[in-house]
């Protein structure tokens, strides 16, 4: 693996564009970043909270799921999130514009019920989004997770899925039709089949939220976020194991490719043939680069 940008405050996130330039989020500093192929760093936007997952939508714009915020452990060099933040006030989506260079909050709530830890989120070809609410952690309790659905215009947001046990990385199938949803503490990976924008078919009790088991990975394990590959395999980082785990569809083969750090969070795809894995090494504050052994798939509205 090629390093190509350190010093990075908890990356995740990232985005390949057309030009070779990564963007990706610093979790920490909750600043959107531009990291150029030689390791340069262009700082574009700042919010309040803490912006986690990214995307680019149909207008051209990012969309930041912001978790709101957490407090964070520093030893040794490395970096890395515990419970809630102090002066945590809610998460949310937001939007950056590349043309204004402003960040404005699209979403805050669905309905009634507010957003707590917005974290990972994912377009489909009609130009919604999917994106999952981990939900925040404290010192006695924790809240429960659901997945959202909502128009990139801000005129609709649905809750969809859940409750879940920490949803955060979450993709679709090559065809659109199934959503894929990773949950961290359970290291379980579970699939929908996706009727129609916003809508999903769920299979009975004793299923949790009518969810497909794909995989589960024992030992200290921890998923974050996924992306797909081109023929249909989705590619998890997995918190704490130190590796992308690649799992088949069908759930019949996983495989481990060994990352070297001990918080692999994000992994995205690039390059002009789409086998350039980008994957954010967050525990130290990485970002590194490696030739995939087969092409990712390109994202709706990927530029």
């Amino acid at each position: 693996m090629d390093i190509i940008a350190t010093g990075l405050e908890f990356p995740e996130g990232p985005i390949a564009l057309a030009d070779g330039s990564v963007l990706l989020v610093e979790l920490a500093r909750s600043t959107l970043v531009r990291i150029e192929p030689d390791g340069r760093k262009q700082e574009l936007a700042h919010a309040p909270g803490a912006f986690n997952g990214a995307a680019i939508g149909p207008d051209g714009r990012v969309y930041l799921c912001n978790n709101g915020g957490f407090g964070w452990v520093r030893e040794r060099g490395t970096l890395r999130p515990h419970l809630q933040a102090d002066d945590y006030a809610g998460g949310g989506i937001d939007v950056f514009d590349f043309a204004t260079g402003r960040v404005e909050r699209l979403y805050d709530r669905c309905g009634a019920q507010p957003l707590k830890g917005p974290n990972d989120l994912v377009f489909d070809a009609s130009g919604g989004f999917w994106f999952s609410d981990l939900g925040k952690r404290r010192a006695r309790d924790m809240d429960r997770g659901f997945v959202y659905w909502a128009r990139a215009d801000g005129s609709e947001i649905r809750e969809v899925i859940g409750p879940l046990l920490t949803p955060n990385g979450i993709g679709l199938s090559p065809d659109g039709k199934t959503l894929y949803v990773a949950e961290t503490e359970t290291a379980r990976l579970w699939a929908w089949e996706i009727t129609g924008p916003g809508q999903v078919r769920k299979r009975p009790w004793p299923s949790p939220a009518g969810g497909t088991l794909i995989a589960g990975v024992g030992g200290h394990t921890r998923f974050d976020s996924l992306a797909l590959s081109a023929n249909g395999n989705i590619c998890v980082a997995a918190l704490h194991a130190g590796a992308v785990i690649e799992i088949a569809p069908t759930g019949a083969r996983v495989q481990s490719h060994p990352m070297p750090d001990l918080g692999v969070t994000n992994i995205c795809f690039g390059g002009a043939d789409m086998r350039t894995a980008y994957v954010t090494l967050s525990h130290e504050g990485r970002l590194g680069a490696m030739q995939w052994h087969e092409p990712g798939l390109r994202l709706n509205f990927q530029q």
